[in-house]
């Protein structure tokens, strides 16, 4: 199987129709192998009853999904790539607003090298104040954070080589750090605009509340990334800093005693110092411990600290 297109689906029952002619028309003139795997993320409308049409009308191309209630669109995503087959995998929109059209355009960038091609909505069709400018603050920041720079990681118009989407697990909002997941083993990203369309049926399934979601799972993936394999290096870091803070102002407290003879246990200061020292030990003894965490989990399932591209020239024989 050449290509997989995962498609989660909340709600959107007029659009099916639609999109499955326009995947079709889209991919049956590369004359490759592909298939369309529709995620049902527990809807409330007929999307169920479209989609088994679909199955049955387009059997060849056609595979659906039927989660057991709604997981959100996170959930759907992984639900998609765990049941695909195909080497390059494709994700987009049911709603119509990400263009099938320019899925050719989008592996032809990626039949240039890259792991990964990011669609970029660069002309945005969707409300200013409540979805596109809090899309840019965030993806401004994530690029920050992250320090893989995209000007949208929220479109879902994105094109994976499945070898870089193996080792991790998504959960909350975390299908949009796929790339950032991708970046850390080694994967080349690319990023190429794409069409965005008004939605035409239905609502929006997200508002402003999502960017909340989102800030909070930056500092998930932020952690994940940076210190997963060390976390002794953020507890252990953060606790000499507060001991550091702790016996500056112990000495800063002596000082005083001794040349301007004020009292140290009548500063409130004394207090704050001896918090700060139980505060930095314990947060070592954490580091501590998310250490034995940490080497544990990679022993017992067995994995890997590095991940290896390629491997050139003729493995010798043994004797």
């Amino acid at each position: 199987m050449y290509l997989s297109a995962v498609i989660p689906v909340f709600n959107e029952e007029e659009t099916l129709p639609f999109l499955h002619e326009a995947i079709r028309a889209t991919l049956d003139p590369l004359r490759q192998p592909w298939e369309a795997i529709f995620v049902d993320d527990g809807s409330q409308d007929g999307s169920l009853s479209a989609l088994t049409a679909l199955a049955n009308r387009d059997p060849q191309h056609v595979r659906v999904v039927v989660l057991r209630r709604n997981f959100g669109q996170t959930a759907a995503i992984a639900a998609g790539i765990d049941h695909a087959v195909g080497e390059i995998i494709v994700l987009l929109d049911a709603d119509m607003q990400n263009d099938p059209a320019d899925i050719p355009m989008i592996l032809a960038k990626l039949d240039e090298g890259y792991d990964v091609v990011s669609g970029w909505r660069k002309d945005r069709k969707d409300t200013f104040i409540t979805r596109t400018l809090p899309s840019h603050l965030a993806n401004s920041l994530i690029s920050w954070v992250t320090g893989v720079h995209l000007h949208d990681y929220g479109c879902t118009l994105k094109a994976y080589r499945r070898e870089v989407l193996t080792g991790f697990r998504l959960y909350g909002e975390m299908h949009r750090f796929i790339p950032v997941y991708a970046h850390a083993v080694g994967a080349r990203i690319a990023e190429v605009p794409v069409r965005h369309h008004p939605r035409q049926h239905g609502n929006a399934k997200y508002g402003l509340e999502r960017t909340l979601k989102v800030l909070l799972d930056l500092f998930t993936v932020k952690f994940l990334l940076s210190y997963s394999a060390k976390p002794i290096y953020l507890f252990g870091g953060a606790g000499i800093g507060l001991m550091l803070i702790s016996t500056l102002t112990l000495v800063t407290l002596m000082i005083r005693r001794v040349f301007f003879d004020i009292s140290v246990l009548a500063s409130p200061f004394f207090q704050m110092s001896v918090m700060f020292f139980v505060l930095g030990f314990q947060s070592i003894l954490m580091g501590l411990i998310a250490e034995l965490l940490v080497r544990t989990y990679h022993e017992s399932q067995q994995k890997p600290t590095y991940r290896v591209r390629a491997v050139l020239g003729k493995k010798p024989r043994s004797r």
